[in-house]
């Protein structure tokens, strides 16, 4: 992923890219007849310590599933602890290796640890540790694949102005790279640079120098003797990204090269507005599932439907799944939905774990153990989800029956729990088709003394895969109230048991007021964000310096049970205020 670490605010990383070139990203439709599948390989019956590959580059690749990324490590600027990271050690892979992963993704830096001018040497001290790294991933049998990484928005971007410099600089690492890895197992993988782009450059001037590079890598990879003659190479469309002239582009590369040991890769980071909450996508919606599953069919047919395997290098979201700015059902749609699409379509995805997203960096444990668990069944199988992971009932009542959708994903619903006990069908719920309804004699007898929030979890049991977690949340409408701040606002929020959706911002003349112009539905946690233990709803410097000054602006709150708020807020000099009225 092109990203570092914000220097303000909670993210994990920062979008460098449009949201054009975000919104489509990665692979597959339906298996041609003999696709190898990659689902994870029998653990228990792996030598740890074995170093042998097939020689077919469709059963290599699969057998790397599942797979994950070391990010934000080797690839952070200008070293390895500068993005808050521990050192790596042998144990980070013992234990990766424990959490049934088969393969890694050693993001790579080069260019702190390498000369500015020829002869571009990379300090010596910088490649023995990348390649101890990668010693110790390989040692515990794991697939490695390393790769040039920042470099490619640090300087292999301005080619169009400085292509011969920027040409000999990206020969120069990898002569260097090949040499220093050329007696590593074939279970080492080299990508040829993350995520290319190009800036001052037409569409025609990409391509070529996209080619360029690739071309370039492999004729020097390959001539560097040893167990790079036929390792595995694995080459990026622009972008890493899923447009058919793209894919198209990369395809016409490797038929050229006359080579059956090439992997192509994409990335895929969900439609935009999902990925990071803004312009409406709160949902993983119709609009979302289609982007995922199109731009799959797309690298299918064009690389694996051909027999040419397909590494999906970096899966996930734009934001931490621990955030809280994409709702947390939603995004476990989305997990369990992008590993069953690459699952099905045989390629093998790496998730991107920028610091603590997925597994304890310090512990090697998982983060959340309901994301822990339904990723590992997504490896193998499906599970059941519904419309929703809440249901808002009012606080003191009335009651009344609640219905929401299974999303069944070809398995079978088996009822409901609330802990060791099973809900009775009929008296505590019904099922008609796809469509669950909670009665409204359960709803009050799980809600307990209704205190705001979440006062039980029920589950809902399905023929394979996780139950898929359903809370029962007591609420009020929200109240907000009149504020006054500088930088930023903080409004006092009593969220009374509900959640925070989204935000529209226009100004009188009905005009898009805040950071992104484009919508009025600004994004979650860049623009505004809910702090519901303090009880407030911020809203941030960047919305803040961005509004005219003098110009009032009319804020509508969007909550998870469809309640509504409008605020006033305007800025004058340095002082914004908020007001109800």
């Amino acid at each position: 992923m092109i990203h570092a670490p914000r220097t303000a605010g909670p993210r994990s990383r920062r979008l460098t890219r449009t949201a054009s070139l975000l919104v489509a990203l990665v692979t597959t439709g339906g298996l041609a007849c003999g696709t190898a599948v990659a689902t994870p390989a029998d653990a228990a019956t792996t030598d740890a310590a074995s170093t042998w590959v097939p020689n077919d580059p469709m059963e290599a690749v699969a057998k790397m599933q599942p797979s994950w990324n070391l990010g934000n490590t080797l690839d952070a600027i200008p070293d390895e602890t500068s993005w808050g990271n521990p050192l790596t050690t042998k144990a980070t892979f013992d234990a990766l290796r424990a959490q049934g992963f088969h393969s890694v993704r050693i993001p790579v830096t080069w260019y702190p640890h390498q000369s500015d001018t020829a002869p571009y040497a990379i300090d010596p001290a910088w490649m023995a540790r990348v390649k101890q790294v990668v010693d110790y991933a390989l040692a515990d049998g794991l697939y490695v694949e390393i790769n040039v990484h920042h470099d490619s928005w640090k300087w292999i971007e301005y080619m169009s102005t400085d292509h011969d410099a920027i040409m000999a600089r990206f020969d120069a690492t990898w002569q260097q790279i090949a040499a220093a890895f050329k007696d590593e197992p074939r279970k080492l993988l080299m990508e040829s640079i993350n995520e290319p782009q190009f800036t001052d450059a037409t569409d025609a001037q990409k391509t070529q120098y996209l080619n360029e590079l690739n071309t370039s890598f492999f004729s020097i990879v390959r001539g560097s003797g040893g167990g790079n003659k036929n390792r595995l190479l694995v080459l990026p469309s622009l972008q890493t990204n899923s447009a058919q002239n793209w894919l198209d582009d990369l395809s016409t590369t490797m038929t050229s090269l006359h080579d059956h040991n090439l992997v192509a890769t994409v990335h895929y980071y969900s439609w935009y507005p999902f990925s990071v909450n803004i312009a409406g996508g709160i949902s993983f919606d119709a609009t979302a599932q289609k982007d995922l599953t199109e731009g799959f069919t797309r690298v299918h047919d064009t690389f694996v439907a051909k027999g040419i395997p397909v590494y999906l290098g970096e899966y996930g979201l734009l934001t931490s799944p621990n955030d809280g700015y994409v709702e947390r059902g939603e995004e476990l749609k989305y997990f369990e939905a992008v590993n069953y699409e690459a699952r099905i379509n045989g390629m093998t995805s790496a998730v991107w774990d920028a610091s603590n997203d997925f597994l304890n960096r310090t512990t090697m444990q998982w983060v959340d153990p309901q994301m822990e668990a339904l990723i590992k069944a997504s490896w193998k199988v499906r599970s059941g989800t519904a419309s929703s992971d809440n249901v808002f009932v009012p606080k003191g009542g009335p009651f009344a029956a609640q219905t929401l959708t299974l999303n069944l994903n070809g398995t079978t619903f088996k009822g409901l729990w609330n802990g060791h006990t099973k809900l009775a069908e009929g008296p505590d719920y019904t099922v008609n088709g796809d469509q669950l309804t909670l009665t409204a004699q359960a709803l009050a007898r799980l809600s307990g003394n209704q205190a705001y929030g979440i006062d039980s979890t029920i589950k809902a049991e399905f023929s394979t895969g996780v139950p898929w977690q359903i809370h029962i949340r007591s609420s009020d409408k929200p109240v907000v109230s009149d504020a006054t701040g500088t930088t930023t606002l903080a409004i006092p929020t009593q969220f009374n048991g509900d959640l925070l959706a989204t935000m529209e911002s226009t100004y009188a003349d009905g005009t898009n007021a805040g950071p992104t112009s484009w919508t009025p539905y600004q994004e979650f946690g860049t623009a505004f964000a809910p702090d519901y233990t303090a009880g407030t709803t911020t809203l941030t410097s960047d919305f803040v310096n961005s509004l005219k000054d003098g110009a009032p602006v009319t804020l509508t709150f969007h909550y998870w049970t469809g309640t509504t708020l409008t605020y006033h807020v305007t800025k004058s000099g340095s002082t914004i205020t908020g007001t109800t009225a």
